[in-house]
């Protein structure tokens, strides 16, 4: 039987280095892509900083390939970016949402466009390094089954991956732990072995999300009123992109004792603030579902529901309302869900699934 051929998604760092070492080790055919997605005006700034998909990781992914001897390519996905990342990132904001876009990125630049484009010069899977499993169910599904070193696990991110997607991707990383995969780098003399992961969101530089829409994007900041939970006027907000669900920090009121954001209406421009009891729900609205382990969940499946990465994750049971809309019932409250943030489901290490909070009902 022939090789199969895998076009491993390479950032420059330890983790996408290691997993294309590995594939190679395992006899597939290994070829090496780097994903331009930065925009034009971006080019000078992210190679100074870097980034996952920066022009610094162009220089280490290449380097990397050259040691593995395995094909390199840079392709060019910057107009996908801008459409199904960057876009999507300003107007969730201008809407009051908070949005993931590494969520978007993964399902529709990592995969679909990587994909595609693998496909089409011959690859049979892609790869990257991320800490997940790909495992096909008894049921026939494909999902995500979290990764052995837990503490990295990245699958919440992953939730949006569709079966075709998953049918076609290897996660070698999501097989060890962080430790293990840079001892791995270090045996086989990977100069970026103890390269520093990449952090927070790639094409807003500084973090400063807010101060990134208003100066590369032209989304002016209005400012208009903060309002308690039964719409007095408490003073004026800097603008609603300033702000978060459960943010309490930054806010420049002098309510006495701390107060924290619990909506926001973009409708009206107004921050609604409240107590820290305020921030917690018992039940939200998730759309754009997708779904990995079943193809539809029976209604009142019991499940654990993580509202963020770095959340826990609480029971909770998931009714459909269509389609595309699912209610979810914790079994006791979380704190702070937010609109435009992932809800994912879990069963057993597995992912279930997951959508886009739209509405939290306290």
């Amino acid at each position: 039987m022939d090789k199969k051929t895998v076009c491993v998604g390479m950032s420059g760092g330890v983790d996408s280095s290691v997993a294309a070492y590995l594939l190679k080790e395992q006899g597939y055919n290994v070829i090496g892509v780097t994903m331009q997605i930065w925009q034009d005006e971006d080019a000078d700034q992210i190679s100074e900083h870097g980034g996952c998909c920066g022009l610094s990781a162009v220089d280490d992914a290449r380097r990397v390939a050259a040691q593995l001897e395995i094909p390199y390519y840079v392709m060019n996905f910057k107009e996908d970016f801008r459409k199904y990342v960057i876009d999507y990132f300003v107007d969730e904001y201008r809407n009051g949402r908070t949005p993931n876009p590494c969520i978007a990125c993964n399902r529709y630049v990592k995969w679909e466009s990587l994909l595609r484009r693998s496909l089409s010069i011959g690859g049979d899977y892609i790869a990257t390094g991320h800490y997940a499993r790909v495992e096909q169910l008894s049921n026939g599904r494909y999902t995500l089954h979290v990764a052995k070193g837990i503490e990295k696990d990245q699958t919440y991110a992953l939730y949006n991956l569709t079966q075709d997607q998953l049918s076609k991707t290897l996660m070698p990383v999501g097989e060890y732990n962080k430790t293990q995969i840079r001892q791995i780098a270090a045996d086989i003399g990977i100069q970026v072995a103890n390269k520093p992961d990449s952090q927070d969101i790639c094409f807003v530089l500084d973090g400063d999300y807010a101060g990134y829409l208003e100066r590369e994007e032209g989304l002016k900041a209005v400012p208009g009123n903060f309002v308690d939970m039964n719409g007095k006027v408490l003073g004026t907000h800097k603008g609603i992109i300033h702000y978060t669900i459960g943010q309490r920090k930054g806010l420049g009121l002098a309510m006495g004792h701390p107060v924290f954001v619990v909506d926001i209406i973009p409708e009206t421009n107004e921050v609604v603030i409240g107590e820290n009891a305020d921030t917690f729900s018992k039940e939200l609205i998730a759309d754009k579902t997708n779904f990995m382990s079943v193809e539809h969940p029976e209604d009142g499946m019991q499940v654990i529901g993580k509202i963020r990465y770095a959340h826990k994750g609480v029971p909770c049971r998931i009714y459909m309302l269509d389609d595309d809309r699912v209610r979810v019932v914790f079994d006791e409250p979380v704190r702070a869900a937010t609109k435009g943030q992932a809800v994912v489901f879990y069963e057993n290490d597995y992912i279930v699934g997951g959508g886009t909070i739209k509405e939290i009902i306290r």
